[in-house]
């Protein structure tokens, strides 16, 4: 017992030497307190090497890219009534569009009619014709939520409005048969109608838009129809490109007609004279 006692007496000897060599090896000399204080005063914040106009650039960038929020998508302009409900809508100069998930509206890809004026009708073609056969299915091209379903005599006959998550809405017409309800949610690929050749159409065909806040777009600038596909992954809506599209090749063609019918009726008058 004795023997123990004396090696545990050894022992505790022995940590408690161990003990305070380490503390006496790892003390932190007196001036260690000034140095600290002078490093941390002499260490700029992070955010002072940043430039706010960098920060601002990339947060624009970051919205930009970003899908919409849904509750906005299908809350603000959500009307039951006419291909256009956005008046007063302020529209981005440019928007670059999710369209990675498209699926294509039907099983065929000849194109009809392209977007664009038609001097026989003197009116623009906002969309592109596809040709079907009467009651061939016809489905949704991206994810979304039918916003309306609707009949018109004397333009798209039967026809029906997809507004998608990615903010576009695209509108089938000439429809023969509704196949969904407004407000009912559908996935890319979802049958929606059946083909027709329904309101002014002189022939059984689908017609395809592509709108970007009440804007038609060029759907073939989105699409590549022949292979039933997407140009690319992004879509990038430039609202000059777009609005030159839709009205200023109309006033260009119709000040060229006003020119020829004008020099037809002189023509006509110096016949006579």
């Amino acid at each position: 017992m004795q023997f123990l006692s004396k090696s545990l007496a050894a022992v505790a000897g022995f940590v408690i030497l161990c003990s305070a060599s380490v503390s006496a090896q790892y003390k932190l000399p007196q001036s260690h307190d000034k140095q600290h204080s002078e490093l941390l005063a002499s260490q700029k914040p992070m955010a002072a090497d940043i430039k706010v106009t960098n920060v601002l650039r990339y947060m624009s960038e970051l919205q930009k890219t970003a899908l919409p929020d849904e509750d906005e998508v299908f809350g603000d302009y959500w009307v039951n009534t006419g291909v256009n409900p956005y008046a007063g809508a302020v529209i981005p100069e440019t928007m670059d569009i999710d369209v990675s998930g498209y699926v294509h509206p039907i099983s065929g890809t000849r194109v009809s009619s392209n977007f664009g004026y038609r001097p026989r009708f003197g009116r623009i073609h906002r969309g592109i014709d596809l040709s079907l056969s009467v009651g061939d299915t016809v489905r949704a091209a991206f994810d979304g939520k039918v916003r309306l379903t609707q009949f018109e005599r004397r333009g798209y006959g039967y026809y029906v409005i997809v507004r998608h998550t990615n903010g576009i809405e695209t509108v089938y017409g000439h429809l023969s048969k509704f196949l969904v309800k407004p407000n009912q949610t559908v996935k890319a690929g979802d049958p929606i109608a059946l083909g027709g050749n329904t309101g002014r159409s002189t022939g059984p065909h689908l017609h395809f838009e592509t709108r970007y806040l009440g804007l038609a777009i060029n759907p073939a600038t989105i699409i590549d129809f022949e292979n039933k596909v997407t140009i690319k992954d992004t879509f990038t809506f430039d609202k000059q490109s777009v609005e030159k599209s839709n009205v200023r090749k109309y006033a260009k063609k119709s000040k060229a007609r006003k020119r020829k019918a004008t020099a037809s009726s002189r023509k006509k008058s110096s016949r006579k004279k």
